[in-house]
């Protein structure tokens, strides 16, 4: 059975790899390329957003085409309540969680009624609902989305300041990362990932399948409006397209990419993916041609993924 099975090799790389993104600001404030710390943030925002489709997907065996719905919804949470006067992080950021949460659990609760390709179209379904609701409300700025006038406050922290919110991002992405490995290694886990190896043997012994991908699906869901909640702040902006079936692929192509399965999986993608992205771009207007052929190289060269490579992914018991 293929179990997903932490090492000290893989602790050791994650923690040098996180050392180097805490001096990344102060690096590049060296090469006087500050400006590209709000990228970074980006990056790690999706990094997160993939993680939480990975554990959906990767952990728990269920294809979802719809996990935009929560990431959009995470967004337009934060961009309300501000337009609302509630600015504090402390109480937006876990609301949007908790929002997207309960979309999850009602989302869920429906959709784990059906296996295979039927789960994913009505997944897929549930995100186009919500994606052309936002778009007809005008109060929520309709297809011109939600601008986010000012940032989330979070207590003496001003995340007004770049170097400030990337490293309040790096730290949540770290937690979620340490969270998701110690879930990974828990009884939940082992119970989910051989769930996804085998439904019909779990049900068999009694287990309550149905429950466990729920409580999977729904954590998912809650982490994914978290993210969301983060990309708002860093651009200013809740879109519509947060919630298009497009943005569920483009997280999916991540975790293809970093590794189905694997921990680190959703962060190596999101890097690799909005890197190609942004040295493709200033190269040619058709820069969707050399993406292309960068995943088609992962998917024949590297099945599992770019962290299979150096044995992040999965294991054998």
């Amino acid at each position: 059975m293929a179990l997903y099975r932490s090492s000290p090799g893989r602790r050791i790389a994650a923690g040098v790899v996180l050392v180097l993104l805490v001096l990344l600001p102060w690096l590049l404030e060296i090469l006087d390329q500050s400006f590209y710390v709000s990228f970074a943030s980006r990056v790690l925002i999706f990094a997160l957003a993939a993680t939480t489709l990975n554990l959906v997907i990767g952990f728990g065996g269920m294809v979802s085409f719809g996990h935009a719905a929560f990431f959009g919804v995470g967004a337009y949470c934060v961009a309300i309540l501000a337009d609302s006067g509630v600015l504090s992080a402390a109480l937006a950021w876990p609301l949007a969680a908790g929002v997207a949460a309960l979309l999850a659990l009602l989302v869920g609760a429906i959709s784990l009624r059906t296996r295979g390709v039927y789960f994913i179209m009505i997944t897929l379904a549930f995100a186009q609902m919500v994606f052309y609701l936002v778009l007809s409300l005008k109060s929520w700025g309709g297809d011109d989305g939600l601008s986010l006038l000012h940032r989330s406050t979070f207590g003496s922290l001003d995340l007004k300041d770049d170097s400030t919110f990337y490293f309040v991002v790096l730290a949540l992405l770290t937690l979620v990362l340490a969270a998701l490995d110690r879930l990974a290694h828990s009884r939940f886990g082992r119970v989910i990932q051989s769930i996804r190896e085998n439904e019909t043997r779990m049900e068999a012994l009694g287990y309550p399948v149905f429950t466990y991908k729920l409580v999977c699906f729904v954590i998912g869901g809650g982490l994914a409006g978290l993210a969301g909640a983060l990309l708002v702040n860093q651009s200013g902006l809740a879109s519509p397209s947060l919630l298009h079936w497009m943005q569920s692929g483009t997280l999916m192509v991540m975790i293809v990419i970093g590794g189905v399965g694997s921990v680190f999986g959703g962060v190596v993608g999101a890097v690799l993916l909005l890197l190609c992205e942004e040295f493709f771009v200033g190269i040619s207007p058709h820069w969707q041609i050399g993406l292309g052929l960068v995943l088609l190289a992962v998917v024949l060269r590297a099945p599992l993924g770019i962290a299979g490579l150096f044995g992040w992914g999965r294991n054998r018991e």
